[in-house]
């Protein structure tokens, strides 16, 4: 449509785009001066914030911007000024030892106070917020540890965690799979002698038989009483407390399979610092020696 073919509004006198819907036409309204340049000012804004700022993405990371800012690193500034505050306690923390602290003390508290902070972050995932621990993950708030519950048995299970392959400091030990060993029935027979351990329901003619077995084959870790080793991780297997469960079914699993639990050795992840009061923290939950 040329210049000249451009309608008007009869009743407005403005322009028509030439649109027309059912006989409604479409005014050419200029927009409002106050909203240009406000779209413009946005567009210089976007501009120079893309220049100034991290913005594009790539690759392994973003355009770093002029002015080199980063959200991780005032994090991290924030993070060394609040550690600064701290930098006494800390320093207490790395010198004393634990086993002395008492709840009364700012140290204890402070240690409890930060300690619980890593928990739930770093430990919570497999042993529950609370520390009530789950199936293969154990309670923290009960008395049956086993690799110790005093204070510097946790600290090294924390630091080095379980069977796995990154520290040579790691706890280690191995159950055999006595489906290997054993034939069936006497897989039958120990795990009814187990199970004669911490229940009245069993069969005694079974467990008689299991009791030779386990004299034979298990005693040397899990104890002449089954009352476990904590020098290498044996359970005791005549208390209520099981890692795995205690029915038939998982202890016959246990046997035949054997369980192989690993930790992640978290003195490589987190700092000395943070290990020492997570131990504070789990042993103030009251389980343990």
């Amino acid at each position: 449509m040329s210049k000249d073919d451009k309608k008007v509004d009869d009743v407005t006198g403005v322009e028509t785009t030439g649109h027309s819907w059912d006989g409604i036409e479409e005014l050419n309204n200029p927009l409002p001066r106050w909203w240009l340049w406000t779209l413009y000012a946005t567009v210089i804004w976007a501009v120079g914030y893309v220049i100034a700022y991290p913005a594009w993405p790539m690759i392994s990371g973003a355009t770093p911007g002029l002015l080199g800012y980063s959200t991780r690193g005032e994090v991290a500034r924030e993070i060394a000024a609040h550690e600064a505050l701290n930098d006494g306690l800390v320093t207490e923390l790395l010198a004393v030892e634990l086993a002395s602290l008492a709840p009364a003390d700012d140290l204890h508290r402070y240690a409890v106070s930060r300690g619980g902070a890593v928990f739930r972050a770093q430990c919570s995932q497999c042993h529950g917020s609370g520390a009530a621990g789950a199936k293969g993950y154990p309670n923290l708030l009960d008395d049956d540890w086993l690799w110790g519950g005093d204070m510097d048995n946790i600290v090294h299970t924390v630091a080095h965690g379980i069977r796995n392959e990154t520290d040579g400091d790691a706890r280690y030990s191995e159950m055999p799979a006595y489906g290997e060993i054993f034939e069936d029935q006497e897989i039958n027979d120990v795990v009814e002698y187990v199970v004669s351990l911490s229940s009245t329901e069993f069969d005694p003619e079974l467990a008689a038989r299991g009791s030779l077995l386990f004299a034979d084959n298990c005693s040397a870790c899990h104890g002449e009483a089954a009352e476990g080793n904590i020098d290498m991780g044996a359970p005791n297997l005549g208390d209520a407390i099981w890692l795995y469960g205690g029915d038939r079914e998982t202890v016959y699993e246990s046997v035949r399979y054997s369980r192989f639990g690993v930790m992640p050795a978290w003195g490589q992840r987190i700092s000395d610092a943070d290990v020492r009061a997570v131990s504070v923290y789990v042993h103030s939950l009251g389980g343990g020696e």
